[in-house]
C-alpha cells in the first residue's frame, strides 16, 4: 500500500531502499530526477544504462512484482529527458492545442517504449484537469493540461492511454476530482477550490472510466467544502468512496498524491492522515520523500497502519480490500 521515494542512483546506494522491498515488502517505489529542496542533487536518474540497472536490482529484491512509477507527463512535467539522455517530449497544452489524436497516441507510445526500455511500469500521466484557470501556478502555468474543454482532455486522454496501452503500460489518471481550478499549489499548502470548482471537471474522469481505460486514479489535496466541509479530496471519503468508487463505479486502484505535501502535512499529523487516507478508501499512499525526506518512513508508516487496524480505528478488511486490488493491478503489470 505504499508508493515510495528514495535516494540512490545504484543497487548500493539504495540499500535501505532494497531491505524495505526484500524486509518489509515495500510495494512500490517512485522515480525522480532532481531533489526539490536543492534541485540540485541527482536523486535516482543519471542515465539510461544506470536506471535500468537501478530497477532491475530493485526488481530483484521484490517478493512480488514492484510498482516503479514515474510522472511522464510530457513537457515541463518529465523526469526522463534530454539532459539524461532520453527523448525530449511533448506538452499535454501543446498535444491538446494541435487536438489530432493519432498525433497523441504516437508521442503516448513513444513515452511508453522510453519507460519500458528501462524498467518503469507506471506512468503517473495523463493529468486530465481542465485548465479552467489558465494561471494555475501548478497545472495550467504548467501546460500540464490538455484543454479547458472535457471534449478535447477526453479524447487527448483517451489518445494518450491507447499509445501506452499498445506497449504494455499502465497509466494513472490525476488529480481527481480535479485541480485545474484552483489558484494555489497544494506542494505548499491547503488550496480550497470550493468556489472555483464545478462538476464539468469530473467529465474527462467519467468518461475514461466509462471507456473502461482507466488504469489508476490519482487524488488531488484539493479542498471542496462542496463535496466535504472537513477534508481534502484524498483524506475524503464522500469524494473517494462516495463519488470515484460509488457514482462514477470505478473499482481500480487509487492512489494518493504526495502524503507529505504541505497541503497534508501543515494541517493534519502525519498518522490522522494515513488514517483518513484509508478510510476515505485510498489503495496505494505516495510518500514521495520530495518535499521533507524521511529516512524509516517506510517501516514508520507500517508501524502506524498496524496500530491503526489492531487499535479498532481501520477495519482490517478495509485493508484486505486495497491488498486485492493491488494485487490484482500488479498482475497486470509489464514486468508481471
Amino acid at each position: 500500500m505504499l508508493l515510495v521515494g528514495f535516494r540512490g542512483l545504484t543497487v548500493a546506494a539504495a540499500a535501505s531502499t532494497i531491505a524495505d522491498i526484500h524486509d518489509r515488502n515495500l510495494g512500490g517505489v517512485l522515480l525522480f530526477a532532481v531533489d526539490l529542496p536543492t534541485h540540485a542533487a541527482t536523486r535516482n536518474i543519471q542515465s539510461p544504462a544506470q536506471l535500468k540497472a537501478l530497477i532491475t536490482g530493485l526488481q530483484a529484491a521484490a517478493r512480488t512484482p514492484l510498482i516503479v512509477a514515474i510522472d511522464e507527463e510530457g513537457g515541463e512535467v518529465a523526469r526522463l529527458g534530454p539532459d539524461h539522455g532520453f527523448p525530449s517530449t511533448v506538452s499535454a497544452a501543446a498535444l491538446g492545442q494541435r487536438n489530432d489524436p493519432a498525433y497523441t497516441q504516437e508521442r503516448g507510445q513513444a513515452i511508453a517504449k522510453t519507460l519500458l526500455s528501462v524498467g518503469v511500469n507506471l506512468n503517473l500521466a495523463p493529468v486530465v484537469d481542465l485548465n479552467v484557470n489558465p494561471e494555475n501556478p501548478i497545472i495550467g502555468a504548467l501546460d500540464r493540461s490538455f484543454s479547458a474543454n472535457p471534449a478535447v482532455v477526453t479524447a487527448q486522454a483517451l489518445a494518450f492511454i491507447a499509445g501506452h496501452h499498445t506497449e504494455r503500460l499502465d497509466c494513472t489518471l490525476k488529480h481527481f476530482p480535479g485541480h485545474g481550478s484552483s489558484t494555489g499549489d497544494t506542494h505548499l499548502g491547503v488550496v480550497d477550490v470550493t468556489h472555483t470548482w464545478s462538476r464539468v471537471e469530473l467529465e474527462p474522469f467519467a468518461n475514461v472510466i466509462s471507456a473502461g481505460q482507466a488504469d489508476a486514479v490519482l487524488t488531488a489535496h484539493v479542498f471542496n467544502a462542496t463535496l466535504d466541509p472537513l477534508h481534502p479530496a484524498t483524506l475524503s471519503e464522500p469524494t473517494v468512496s462516495g463519488i470515484l468508487r460509488g457514482e462514477l463505479g470505478y473499482d481500480g486502484v487509487v492512489i494518493s498524491d504526495d502524503m507529505q505535501m504541505g497541503a497534508i502535512r501543515k494541517a493534519y499529523g502525519y498518522t490522522d492522515a494515513v488514517r483518513l487516507a484509508i478510510l476515505a478508501g485510498i489503495d496505494v499512499l505516495t510518500i514521495a520523500n520530495e518535499q521533507v525526506f524521511e529516512a524509516g518512513i517506510v517501516g514508520r508508516t507500517i508501524d502506524i497502519i498496524e496500530g491503526l487496524v489492531t487499535g479498532g480505528q481501520v477495519a482490517e478488511g478495509r485493508i484486505d480490500e486495497s491488498y486485492r486490488r493491488i494485487m490484482t493491478f500488479k498482475a497486470g503489470l509489464a514486468s508481471a
